[in-house]
C-alpha cells in the first residue's frame, strides 16, 4: 500500500486530568475522503487540530507527507501547513469583513499574490458556490448554510492538498446538507486534493467516503471501507452505526442504502423457499455533476429529490426503492421478471418531463440524463453480484434525456 499522508503512531493527549487521546494509530491517505466519526466528546476535533499542529501530543508521534512532526523545525511546520486548510465547525467567518474579504482573506495574508490574481481567485469561488448575491453582505445577514459555502469557498481558494472539516453540515437541511456534500465530492474529484471530515452524519457518509474511522474512548475502534464498517461484527461499532442510522434517506424520503440491500435479501430469502422471482431496476443521473455546475448545487439537488417522488408514485405496495448512493436509486420490483422490470423502466421514461424534476428551473437550458439497468435475480443469485449487474454499464437498458 501507498505510504499513508498522515499518520499517527501511539498519539496521547490529555488536558488537565482528563485523557482524550489514548494511543491513537491512524493513517490518512492521498487522494481520498476519509471521515472520522464516533461519539461527541471523544476527541475528533481533537485530531484534526493535531494534523496541522495546532495541538502537540504528549506522546507518539505524526507523520506528514513522511516526515515526522516532532522533528520540523517552526518554519517547516509553517510551510507544511500552507498545504492544508481547516473548515471549523463554527465557520470561523470573521463578523467584521464582507464575505468577499472573508474568502480573499488568506490569500492577502498567506500569500504575495498580484490584487488582480486574488481578485479573479476571489470571483471565480463566488461562482462556483453561488455567492455572488451575496459578496457584499457581512455574515450575520446570511443563512447558515451560506456561511458554510463561504467557509468552504475560503479553504479552497488557496488550492490546498488537505483539506480538514469540523462537521461541515451539523443543522442544515436535508438539500443544503446533501448540496454541501456535493460540492465537497465535486470539488475533489475536479481538484485531487484530500479530505478528512468530522461528521455523524450516518448512513449520508457512507455514500461518498472511502474511508471511515471510528474514534472511541481514545483509541481507533475501526478503520476501514463504508462497506466494511456496515458488516462490522464489533458490536460496538454496529451499537454505534444503529443509534445514529435514521429510518429513512432525509432527501429522498426512500430506504437507506444499507435497508435496501436488507430488502433485496428478504426478496432473495422468499425467491429461495417460494420461487417468488424478483428484479432490481438501477437508476443513475448520469449528468448530477454537470447539473450542480449549470444550474447550481441545490437546485440539484431538489431535482433528485423529485425524481425520487416520480419514482415511488408508480411502485406497487409490495415493490420498495432506496437511494444507492448520491446519484442512484436502487428499485426492487416483487414478483417481476427482467420484461417487467424493462417495461417499468420503459413507462417511466415515457412519462416523465423536465418541469416535473426542475420545478422553477424548466426553462433552464439543461438536459438531464437518466440511465436505467435492470437484472433478474435467481435462486443462486448473491445479492451483491445481482447489484452489480444492474449498476454495469453491459445491463443498461437505456439512457433517457428529458429536455
Amino acid at each position: 500500500m501507498a505510504q499513508p499522508l498522515i499518520q499517527f503512531k501511539d498519539v496521547f493527549k490529555k488536558f488537565g486530568d482528563g485523557r482524550v487521546l489514548r494511543g491513537v494509530n491512524l493513517c490518512i491517505y492521498q487522494g481520498e475522503i476519509t471521515t472520522i466519526i464516533g461519539k461527541s466528546g471523544e476527541g475528533k476535533s481533537v485530531l484534526l487540530k493535531h494534523m496541522i499542529g495546532l495541538i502537540h501530543p504528549d506522546a507518539g508521534e505524526i507523520i506528514l507527507d513522511g516526515q515526522f512532526l516532532s522533528k520540523m523545525k517552526s518554519s517547516e511546520i509553517d510551510k507544511l501547513r500552507g498545504k492544508f486548510s481547516y473548515v471549523f465547525q463554527d465557520t470561523a467567518l470573521f463578523d467584521s469583513m464582507t464575505i468577499y474579504d472573508n474568502i480573499a482573506l488568506p490569500l492577502r495574508e498567506g500569500t504575495s499574490l498580484p490584487k488582480s490574481e486574488i481578485r479573479q481567485r476571489v470571483e471565480n469561488q463566488l461562482q462556483l458556490f453561488e455567492l455572488e448575491d451575496v459578496q457584499d453582505k457581512y455574515p450575520a445577514q446570511i443563512s447558515g448554510g451560506m456561511k458554510r459555502r463561504v467557509a468552504l469557498a475560503r479553504a479552497l481558494v488557496t488550492d490546498p492538498e488537505v483539506v480538514l472539516l469540523d462537521e461541515p453540515t451539523t443543522g442544515l437541511d436535508p438539500i443544503r446538507k446533501n448540496a454541501v456534500y456535493a460540492l465537497i465530492v465535486g470539488f475533489q474529484k475536479k481538484f485531487g486534493f484530500s479530505v478528512v471530515m468530522i461528521s455523524h452524519e450516518i448512513p449520508d457518509i457512507f455514500y461518498f467516503t472511502q474511508r471511515v474511522i471510528m474514534l472511541d474512548k481514545g483509541k481507533i475502534r475501526f478503520e476501514g471501507t463504508p462497506d466494511e464498517i456496515r458488516r462490522c461484527a464489533d458490536p460496538v461499532v454496529q451499537q454505534f452505526i444503529q443509534g445514529l442510522e435514521k429510518p429513512r434517506d432525509a432527501l429522498t424520503g426512500m430506504a437507506t442504502q444499507l435497508q435496501g440491500e436488507r430488502k433485496f435479501e428478504e426478496e432473495l430469502a422468499r425467491l429461495q423457499s417460494d420461487q417468488i422471482t424478483f428484479s432490481a431496476v438501477m437508476f443513475t443521473v448520469e449528468n448530477l455533476e454537470e447539473l450542480n455546475e449549470k444550474i447550481g448545487h441545490v437546485a440539484a439537488q431538489i431535482m433528485l429529490k423529485n425524481f425520487a417522488v416520480q419514482i415511488k408514485q408508480r411502485l406497487d405496495i409490495t415493490d420498495s426503492c432506496s437511494r444507492y448512493s448520491l446519484d442512484r436509486i436502487l428499485v426492487v420490483l416483487h414478483n417481476a421478471d427482467k420484461d417487467e422490470a424493462r417495461r417499468f423502466a420503459t413507462r417511466l421514461a415515457g412519462e416523465l418531463k423536465k418541469k416535473d424534476l426542475l420545478n422553477s428551473y424548466e426553462g433552464a437550458d439543461v438536459d438531464i440524463r437518466i440511465s436505467a439497468g435492470y437484472a433478474q435475480a435467481d435462486q443462486d443469485s448473491l445479492t451483491k453480484e445481482v447489484l452489480a449487474k444492474a449498476e454495469s454499464k453491459d445491463s443498461r437498458y437505456f439512457e433517457f434525456e428529458l429536455n
